[in-house]
């Protein structure tokens, strides 16, 4: 079956930058924009949670997404987050997807309730329904409690919308079991430290935080990979990205880090909204240290051809 939308290469869930009252600063998500856009990422998501879409109104949600469509201009593709513990609020940033003219939304089970596959499917379904979109479903069960289970896969496929899924369980076996059993849907990378096993079983997409301030590095991993099959060179670029996959994973200050490279770039993200507190100085020297080193060293894979 063909896919009604093929996600292909780098998808970057944008941050939110905020002015130190916490408001948004619209100056700056501009600046991300543009900035992402002239390094070569292949698509946008706006509304996930490396977007801060937890400390987020439907309402502030929507008025992100608009502006980062009206900002891209047709030029990328833009996904847009549905992702919320009331149905009634995935319904709404769903229908608001579509106004807006997004291209797609990504649609996550709804966190801390822990429905049956049964019931996360017909969750899903309704907002598909809404939306009438392609979509990128986001199995994330660490964070949501629940698995994207075989009868949840089975159910959401009676809509031809469902092509794509980023998987985010960290479960290898789950890797092998997308790609063989459900090739309908596109099997995306949503686990960073595991982007070359994703790549090797065919996976044509990587969703990743880090590519908000490294986008051209996580670029070169997607090309050595997908678009030429150069796995030696693959690995090589993914060993001098793990350090960094350490540093954001470690002590569960994942956006804040993030934030920071992005700030380190020269934009301002600012802070993030409570209850999350911004990096210490140890923090930021061992980012700024890491992300130095893997530059040099992509690099000079790059120049090696």
């Amino acid at each position: 079956m063909t896919p009604v939308f093929r996600f292909q290469g780098i998808y970057t869930p944008v941050v939110t930058p905020y002015a130190d009252d916490y408001s948004v600063d619209w100056d700056a998500l501009a600046e991300v924009i543009e900035y992402l856009v002239e390094n070569g990422v292949h698509g946008l998501i706006s509304g996930g949670s490396t977007g801060e879409n937890y400390a987020q109104t439907v309402d502030e949600r929507l008025e992100l997404a608009r502006f980062t469509h009206q900002r891209l201009k047709g030029r990328l593709p833009l996904v847009v987050g549905t992702g919320a513990m009331l149905t009634p609020d995935s319904i709404a940033l769903a229908q608001g997807a579509r106004q807006i003219g997004a291209d797609a939304i990504l649609l996550a089970s709804p966190p801390y309730s822990v429905p049956t596959d049964r019931e996360n499917a017909l969750n899903a379904l309704v907002i598909d329904k809404a939306a009438d979109l392609p979509v990128m479903l986001y199995n994330y069960p660490h964070r949501t409690g629940t698995m994207m289970g075989a009868e949840f896969l089975d159910r959401v496929g009676r809509s031809r919308n469902f092509c794509g899924i980023k998987e985010s369980s960290g479960d290898i076996n789950r890797v092998h079991m997308l790609a063989r059993d459900y090739p309908h849907i596109q099997l995306g990378c949503g686990m960073d430290d595991q982007a070359l096993e994703f790549f090797a079983w065919g996976a044509p997409f990587w969703v990743c935080g880090g590519s908000n301030f490294l986008p051209r590095e996580h670029v070169a991993l997607y090309e050595a990979c997908v678009l030429q099959g150069d796995f030696a060179k693959g690995r090589r670029i993914m060993s001098a990205l793990m350090p960094l996959m350490r540093v954001l994973e470690q002590g569960g200050k994942f956006i804040q880090t993030i934030k920071h490279g992005v700030t380190m770039n020269g934009i301002p993200a600012g802070a993030v909204r409570p209850p999350l507190k911004g990096l210490n100085k140890d923090d930021k020297r061992a980012l700024e240290q890491v992300t130095r080193v893997l530059k040099r060293k992509i690099a000079d894979i790059m120049t090696e051809g």
